[in-house]
């Protein structure tokens, strides 16, 4: 046999093995050779074996960075079929399919077209040489390969030893003209053995081949490329073995006139006169090579290929013959004619020669040589294990002659094997209930004929009241077809009646399939019953025993199908035990036939072999029920609607102990990770939350929920806000498993305290938020843990714990609030020990302000760790799992399409996949929720309230009256009713929920504005002045910006597939590529900004990349000069994160600025820093470069140097509000929008009011960077009705303090998930107490920066407002003064922590005397500078430097 061979370097050569069992009874023909080698072998392959209803690239998939990975599996049409439909996951994984061809090559060459290299062997020795190729060419090449081989007998057959194996895959050869010359042998071309060339010389001479690797390459074949890499292995391979490797086997004679092409079992016979080819490389097989094979002399080529089930018209094999010919003249095209490959086995040269001849003289163009094979094997009779007759038995019982089992294996005889699979089920069970609809709209019909009698006419009205009876429809059967036989109604609908009388009983549907179906549920025919909605029934029976419910591979663990289909809402779920409670498996088939809708019922039978005792099983399932392996319920939501409980827990020995039923084991361990109220009430069955509790969704997602790994020895619970110390809790986690650990990681909130008593080794990582509390996902734990020290409880006797906290030493400077440092970790680790628990580690503290941050103090605690769990002994050398980051996501996206199209479609909750969460960035999407009912709903057992945020992208801030009443559509028909401005000059919509994404980027995209590049780590939206007054310069920088921001656009038709639902061009023929970002796209964000001089609106220094105006004597645009360098972003307690002012560092022309842009961003692509997103932005480049070589790097890529900067001034960054008349004599008034938020409230109804402006604007609107709006080109005749319809809304109130008209808010709670403090909702109360104090000193109309965010990320460009406020903690408030008026200057952090009553006594004495002693002209900045509070900031670098105020003053 083949296999051995195979199977031995499939094994010896891979990182895993993944063999495919065929169904029971029969074994794996891999698996005795698996099992010698892995107890005889040193080679440590992984053997991982999956049930004929796996799916083997699910598992190939799991595998982390393989060298290669073998599939050993039967070429079975439902094996193939599953991988074709998977093949573009498997595009660049090292991966062979060994396929044993058990009938033809049918099923098996559908993957010929879509993997690279397809080889097939027709003898024991071919197999074996085979292997080895395929082996070495996935590996070498990281593509998959399909290896098909008949199952000949293994006599003389030549093995390489063992030792040869690994070194022949390692060998590292490169394709060579004298490799690939000779590869197959002989070179000659008049040999037999190598025909025309074929097998010599693909290097040489212009004959049927050409130059192929001559000066001709710009004529290869596409498949020339993967040849000449098979080739030079095949040549590898030949000096290995020392026997020749061909392509093609030939033989006869190169001049005949006859060719004979085979592609299946080997052709023996050897006739002189004809010219016999068998394939042996399926693929890549380019045209030259096959035009070599025929020699000019052939007037006949016959191409025979092994495929009796070939369902298209023309035969692969012939249709590429018949396409290599066509690159010869007419005249010189031999006869081709295409036949049938049979058994060939004895055939002789006389057989061969009467065939030719046969060929010669028939008009067929379908030929047969050999014996027939039978075009489909003989359906095999499905072995049904007689364990099973338990439950088939009770459905037959119960439902007698109205059960319909739609998949019952005596289907197999007509329909095939394909007949007892859920897909095929599915449909039939559809067919059927569609043809009872349609029977029951014929019966109406039929009623409201007049020439039907009263007594089919009351056999009918009684059938459609109970058609769904099953006793009464069954009793009205009889009837009303012997009526309709015997009468004479001649209607069709009558007739057609009669055609569907079958359908007249009420029937119970059952679908039978083994837990196999339970593997890749999500993409199985499974799912798809599930999800149908279909009144059917599904019994999965499960015979994986208690005590071998470890011996499987964690990573493919079969997925809890009951919670599964319990999450999806609408299913009856059960699960039962034949051999435990018989009342409860009569209970449950009965509840299950009358749910009307699809019900699951999950039947537990244990045991290994049909040989298997009785005996054994129920002691199997006694163990499994007992400890709640296999814990027993009823699941009905019809009973909710009706206002009961709709889950019954049945089994009674799991109530009692609770221990056992949280056992790790516990096929309901997932649920009690991620619903602890809900695991609460399973145990009891009492209590009024479990209807609620049940509602709640998976915290991350359907396959993170049911994929959770066996119990482990080690549990690892985090609480994390950022991320940060979920990362090391991960960390922690992956370094347990390195040293045979087998740990489970999860949130604090996700681990009731009783769960929590019954565990053993807990460690425990949490992070510090906001005012020394806890994260957001470790609050719940931390008020049960409160509330049981208060009640004075010991439940934590049994638990042995260590405590790692995370904070920052200097977040809260302060003596008096010295306590809040760390505060939750060394809270948790007090009341642990309060309730009983043994602390084993000691308390462990990170501190960011230590050299290494956090980790100088985990490096004491992980060791402390290792020893008191008697690992610290064991060396692990091998590396950690690299995490995930942006990168990764970024590439592994497919330009930015992830999974979002299957996450908009998923139903089950209002998020998105944290993944996909990062991609919607870049489509201008950002996942929130609503922060102020957070907690609330966490209570209520529900999903958080998620919705969306979506940012338009709107270069220049310009946009038309009728985009304007588009947004505000918008926001009422999809988002929260309000829209705001961003400090990008555009629009922004928040309270957007998953269903109404799509519909409300479609409607923005309708209009002529997208969404594209607004977020994400691209070029942003690109703003530019409003200069109101200078109209012709206004339209040049306008237009400018617009240049950039197009050039700079990302290319990806993701966008455009997903929320337009343009598909791509001739399905995937166009691939896409991103000329400027690559796949990995920029490091971070980008934002480009354009000033005009004397207003620095947009806050340019700011900015990745300006550009300021510079005009000529005549006010025209002369250039620009080039800033670079600006950005906002910080991270609390991080010195290594700063903002940073931009350099200014030369002038370009207007032509040369989007180039200009493109070089810079460019050289920020190639440089930036993707390891740290926190030190990515083009700021940290440029300092980490050096200004000059950065600059030199970006006049390199220009080819130019950039001229010298031109003078120009700044005097503000604040907009100029009122009327202003521009240059061409239109007319703009800019009016305050506070923090740019367009609502109405009562007495401003701003949202209102410029939905009516909008209505009857001629014009445009503009909108500014500072978050206000310029109703803009108002001509003349326009002029009085827009000033009506300002004074109308009050729209023209420009009656406010200097102050207020100066500040800018981000929007932070209730929907940023970043905001650590209120912001947009505060500012404006704060500005009222100070402005106050400023009126009382008179300077109620002098302008004072102020600026507030609620967290350091920037977004309202804090650091450079002249007094700032970015939050810390709700009502905590890092303050910071110095910033220049007009953008030119940091601020620095005056005080790290201030809450109102500070604020408002800092400031008063501080404005008092800014009245008094100010210079003429002198900016608020300025004075808090001269007068000593604080430092100038003279660098970002140096923005810690005289933090904190400046002697007296100083903190």
């Amino acid at each position: 046999m083949s296999s051995p061979s195979v199977a031995r370097i499939a094994y010896l050569a891979s990182d895993s093995v993944i063999d495919v069992l065929p169904p029971l009874p029969d074994t794996s023909p891999f698996a005795s050779t698996y099992t010698s080698l892995s107890k005889s072998s040193r080679a440590t392959s992984r053997l991982i074996s999956i049930p004929s209803g796996g799916d083997p690239v699910s598992v190939a998939l799991q595998q982390h960075n393989p060298s290669l990975i073998s599939v050993t599996a039967s070429a079975t049409s439902k094996i193939i079929l599953n991988i074709v439909l998977r093949l573009s996951e498997l595009s660049s994984l090292p991966i062979v399919l060994h396929f044993i061809l058990e009938g033809d090559l049918s099923d098996v060459l559908l993957l010929r077209s879509a993997i690279p290299y397809f080889l097939l062997s027709s003898t024991s020795q071919q197999a074996h040489d085979n292997s080895l190729i395929a082996s070495k060419l996935a590996r070498s090449q990281r593509k998959p390969v399909v290896h098909a081989f008949y199952a000949g007998p293994a006599g003389g057959l030549e093995e390489l030893a063992d030792d040869k194996i690994v070194p022949f895959l390692l060998e590292e050869r490169a394709a060579s003209p004298a490799a690939n010359g000779h590869a197959n042998g002989n070179g000659d071309a008049t040999d037999t053995n190598g025909s025309a060339g074929t097998n010599g010389h693909t290097n040489g001479h212009a004959g049927a081949n050409g130059h192929t690797n001559g000066n001709g390459n710009h004529h290869l074949d596409p498949h020339e490329v993967l040849f000449k890499a098979y080739e030079s292995l095949a040549a590898s391979a030949v000096a290995l073995l020392r026997r020749p490797i061909r392509y093609l086997q030939s033989s006869g004679s190169s001049t005949s006139e006859t060719v004979i092409f085979t592609l299946g079992r080997e052709l023996m016979a050897v006739v002189d006169d004809i010219l016999v080819h068998s394939i042996s490389l399926v693929n890549p097989l380019p045209t030259s090579r096959i035009l070599a094979a025929i020699p000019l002399t052939a007037k006949r080529v016959i191409v025979l290929e092994d495929i009796a089930r070939w369902s298209m018209q023309w035969t692969p094999l012939y249709l590429d013959v018949i396409r290599a010919l066509q690159h010869r003249d007419a005249n010189e095209r031999p006869i081709v004619q295409s036949g049938l490959l049979g058994n060939v086995e004895g055939l002789g040269a006389a057989d061969v020669l009467q065939f030719v001849q046969n060929a010669s003289s028939t008009s067929s163009s379908r030929l047969e040589l050999g014996s027939s094979i039978p075009s489909s094997p003989t359906p095999v009779a499905l072995h049904i294990p007689k364990h099973e007759a338990s439950y088939t038995k009770v459905l037959s019982h119960l439902f007698s002659e109205r059960l319909d089992v739609v998949n019952s294996p005596s289907l197999i005889a007509s329909q095939g094997s394909i007949a007892t699979t859920p897909e095929f089920a599915l449909g039939r069970v559809r067919g059927q209930l569609e043809e009872r609809s349609l029977l029951v709209t014929v019966v109406e019909e039929l009623l409201q004929s007049p020439s039907v009698d009263a007594d089919l006419h009351s056999l009918l009205s009684q059938w459609l009241i109970a058609k769904d009876d099953a006793v009464k429809s069954r009793k009205l059967t009889d009837g009303i077809v012997s009526a309709l036989s015997s009468s004479s109604l001649g209607l069709p609908a009558s007739d057609r009646i009669l055609s569907l009388k079958a359908h007249l009983p009420a029937r119970s549907r059952w679908i039978i399939g083994s837990d196999a179906w339970s593997y890749d549920l999500g993409a199985s025919g499974l799912h798809h019953l599930i999800a149908s909605g279909l009144n059917v029934n599904i019994l999965i029976i499960d015979n994986l025993p208690y005590s071998s419910r470890n011996s499987g591979d964690p990573s493919r663990r079969k997925r809890d199908v009951g919670l599964y289909a319990m999450n999806h809402g609408d299913v009856f779920v059960a699960s039962v035990a034949v051999y435990s409670s018989y009342a409860q498996v009569l209970q449950s088939f009965i509840e299950a036939d009358k749910y009307t809708g699809p019900s699951v019922v999950l039947a537990h039978l244990p045991y290994e072999s049909d040989a298997s005792p009785a005996l054994d099983v129920l002691k199997e399932t006694k163990l499994a029920v007992d400890t709640g392996y296999w814990p027993l319920y009823r699941w009905d939501p019809s009973k909710e609607r009706e206002g009961k409980e709709p889950f019954s827990l049945d089994s009674d020995a799991v109530k009692n102990d609770l221990q056992q039923f949280l056992d790790r084991q516990n096929h309901l361990s997932q649920l009690v990770r991620s619903k602890p109220q809900m695991a609460a009430e399973l145990v009891s069955s009492l209590g009024q939350n479990v209807k609620e509790a049940r509602k709640r969704r998976a915290l991350q997602s359907y396959n993170e929920l049911l994929s959770a790994l066996d119990a482990p020895p080690v549990t690892i619970l985090y609480a994390s806000d950022g991320g940060a110390a979920e990362k090391v809790a991960k960390k922690l986690s992956n370094r347990a498993k390195a040293r045979g650990l087998s740990t489970t990681l999860a949130t604090l909130d996700s681990m009731p305290l009783d769960s929590l008593a019954q565990e053993e080794y807990v460690f425990f990582v949490t992070s510090t938020a906001g005012q020394g509390e806890p994260p957001q996902n470790g609050r719940h734990f931390f008020k049960a843990l409160n509330a049981a020290v208060g009640r004075g409880d010991q439940i934590l006797t049994n638990l042995k714990y260590g405590v790692f906290g995370m904070g920052d030493s200097h977040y809260w400077p302060r003596p008096e609030d010295a306590h809040y440092y760390n505060k939750p970790g060394k809270d948790l680790d007090s009341r642990l020990a309060a309730l009983g628990g043994q602390r084993i580690v000691d308390l462990g503290l990170g501190d960011d302000q230590d050299a290494d941050g956090p980790q100088t103090g985990y490096k004491l605690f992980e060791p402390a760790v290792w020893k008191i769990m008697g690992v610290d002994s064991i060396e692990v050398t091998e590396a950690e799992p690299e995490p995930i980051t942006n990168e990764h996501i970024k590439a592994a996206s497919q330009y930015l399409r992830g999974t979002i199209v299957e996450g908009l479609e998923d139903t089950s909750t209002g998020a998105i996949a944290p993944s996909d969460g990062q991609l919607t960035k870049f489509h201008g999407i950002y996942q929130q929720d609503d922060r102020d009912i957070r907690e609330e709903r966490e209570a209520q057992g529900v999903e958080p309230a998620y919705s969306f945020m979506i940012r338009v992208r709107m270069p220049g801030g310009v946009c038309t009256p009728q985009q304007w009443l588009q947004m505000d559509q918008i926001s009422d028909e999809h988002g929260c009713g309000t829209f705001k401005i961003t400090t990008r000059a555009t629009f922004q919509f928040h309270g957007i929920i998953k269903r109404h994404l799509k519909p409300a980027i479609q409607d923005i995209n309708r209009v002529l504005l997208d969404t594209l590049a607004a977020c994400g780590d691209v070029n942003r939206n690109v703003i530019c002045s409003s200069i109101p007054t200078m109209s012709t310069l206004h339209s040049q920088v306008f237009a400018f910006s617009k240049a950039i921001s197009e050039h700079l656009i990302p290319r990806t038709t993701a966008y455009h597939e997903i929320w337009l639902d343009k598909k791509m061009v001739a399905g995937d023929a166009v691939k896409d590529f991103e000329p400027l970002y690559g796949e990995f796209y920029l490091p971070r964000k980008f934002k480009v900004a354009v000033a005009v001089p004397p207003t620095n609106d947009v806050d340019i220094f700011a900015n990745d990349l300006g550009y300021i105006a510079i005009t000529n004597h005549d006010g025209s645009l002369a250039g620009f000069n080039v800033t670079i360098g600006g950005g906002m972003g910080v991270t609390h307690g991080n010195k290594k994160t700063y903002p940073r002012t931009a350099d200014v560092i030369g002038f370009c022309t207007y032509e040369q600025g989007k180039y200009v842009a493109e070089a810079v961003m460019l050289t920020q692509r190639d440089n930036g820093n993707r390891a740290d997103r926190k030190n990515a932005r083009l700021k940290y480049t440029i300092d980490r470069m050096g200004l000059d070589v950065f600059k030199a790097e970006v006049e390199k890529r220009l080819g130019y140097s950039l001229a010298p900067a031109r003078p120009y001034t700044f005097d503000r960054n604040v907009d100029d509000y009122g009327w202003a008349t521009g240059s061409d004599g239109r007319h703009h008034f800019t009016m305050f929008i506070e923090n740019g938020r367009i609502q109405d409230e009562p007495g401003r109804n701003f949202k209102t009011g410029l939905r009516e402006i909008a209505k009857v604007h001629k014009g445009t609107f503009r909108l500014t960077a500072n978050q206000h709006l310029l109703v803009s080109d108002v001509p003349d005749t326009e002029l009085p009705l827009i000033k009506e319809l300002l004074a109308k809304y009050k729209l023209d109130n420009l009656v406010h303090s200097g102050l207020r008209l100066s500040s800018s808010a981000c929007v932070a709670f209730p929907t940023c998930g970043l905001a650590m403090a209120e912001s947009e909702r505060y500012l404006p109360l704060l500005i009222d107490k100070v402005e106050k104090i400023c009126e009382e000193n008179g300077l109620r109309n002098d302008s004072i920066v102020m600026r507030m965010t609620g967290c350091p990320n920037g977004c309202a460009r804090p650091y450079l407002a002249e007094v700032a406020f970015v939050g810390k903690a709700p009502g905590s408030y890092l303050m910071l003064l110095g910033g220049g008026y007009y953008g030119q200057r940091l601020n620095k952090i005056y005080r790290e922590t201030v809450s109102e009553p500070e604020i408002l006594a800092i400031l008063k004495p501080m404005i008092k005397r800014y009245a008094l002693e100010r210079l003429e002209g002198e900016r608020f900045g300025d004075f808090t500078i001269r007068t000593g509070y604080i430092s100038p900031t003279t660098a970002g670098k140096e923005w810690y430097v005289g933090m904190g105020g400046e002697g007296e003053y100083k903190q």
